[in-house]
């Protein structure tokens, strides 16, 4: 067993509970920006919607699985990758889509998608692909994790504070437009506060290992990034919708995938350190890519 197979990162209660509310904050301010007829615009981009559910929910976990066989990382840091990419799209994504000039509504519209979906695909999905990374029954086992529990975090982060926002967009679409560039602003330092949480708290272990797995969340978020595109090349899509889904595949809500770390995992941290450094290195990644296809576009 690796050492980071053992580490384990340290959250008080007080912290988590800072992150529960921060995170469902988070969904909030999303959802001020989402209205029903976001959902019914699915009629205007089928094809492309399909594509995209096809790439976060199956095109690349399975190469996740084979970056898996390929750099045989440890068991934990494994699982952290799994679980991101079963994690919904990022809550930056519509921003990044609508700075790189692409597909705003596509975006907009498969983030609400993915984001209600979330609900049953995080944990189904993560609790049927970890199963084929090699020698991680023992560590599987060892935490008792089901699907209900894991859903029913989902639904109180994530899907009943986007009703709220959306509720309000609806009932109050004047008071909802001066306080949602606010929301938008804080929820972004929210986030940063989010990993900033996870990461300083533990400033030993993240000096030990984070080169460790640096390398991995590059290849990993590149690929990602890369199927979302390819894929929609694959398909025949136009140019502005395949660049929407690599940020769609390629950016995702790891806040979300720390809290469920350290709720189910006790803070395992071969998944902590996934996690939270792929928040910090899809951005960096998503702003350069969105900077560079602006001036192309």
């Amino acid at each position: 067993m690796h050492p980071v197979d053992t580490l384990r990162l340290n959250f008080d209660a007080d912290r988590m509970f800072i992150l529960n509310i921060a995170m469902a904050f988070l969904m909030f301010s999303v959802a001020l920006d989402v209205r029903l007829s976001d959902f019914r615009q699915v009629a205007r981009f089928p094809k492309s919607v399909g594509v995209g559910l096809l790439a976060q929910y199956l095109i690349f976990p399975i190469l996740t699985l084979g970056i898996i066989r390929v750099a045989h990382p440890p068991v934990s840091v494994a699982l952290g990758m799994v679980l991101v990419s079963m994690c919904p799209s990022g809550n930056m994504t519509n921003f990044l889509v609508h700075f790189a000039r692409a597909n705003t509504a596509l975006s907009v519209t498969l983030n609400a998608i993915i984001i209600l979906t979330a609900t049953f695909a995080t944990p189904a999905g993560f609790l049927f692909w970890s199963q084929w990374i090699p020698e991680s029954e023992a560590m599987r086992t060892a935490f008792a994790i089901n699907f209900s529990d894991m859903a029913l975090i989902i639904i109180r982060l994530i899907v009943a504070p986007l009703f709220l926002g959306m509720w309000l967009h609806h009932r109050f679409p004047e008071f909802t437009a001066r306080i949602r560039p606010w929301a938008q602003r804080i929820s972004l330092l929210i986030f940063f506060a989010i990993l900033a949480l996870a990461l300083l708290g533990n400033r030993a272990n993240l000096v030990d290992y984070l080169g460790f797995v640096f390398l991995l969340v590059a290849a990993h978020n590149f690929v990602a990034l890369s199927s979302g595109y390819l894929l929609g090349g694959l398909f025949r899509l136009p140019e502005q919708d395949r660049r929407t889904l690599a940020f769609e595949a390629g950016v995702h809500n790891t806040a979300l995938g720390l809290i469920l770390i350290f709720q189910f995992f006790n803070g395992l941290g071969g998944m902590a350190l996934i996690a939270a450094w792929w928040g910090i290195w899809d951005l960096v990644t998503g702003i350069g890519l969105a900077s560079w296809w602006r001036r192309s576009a």
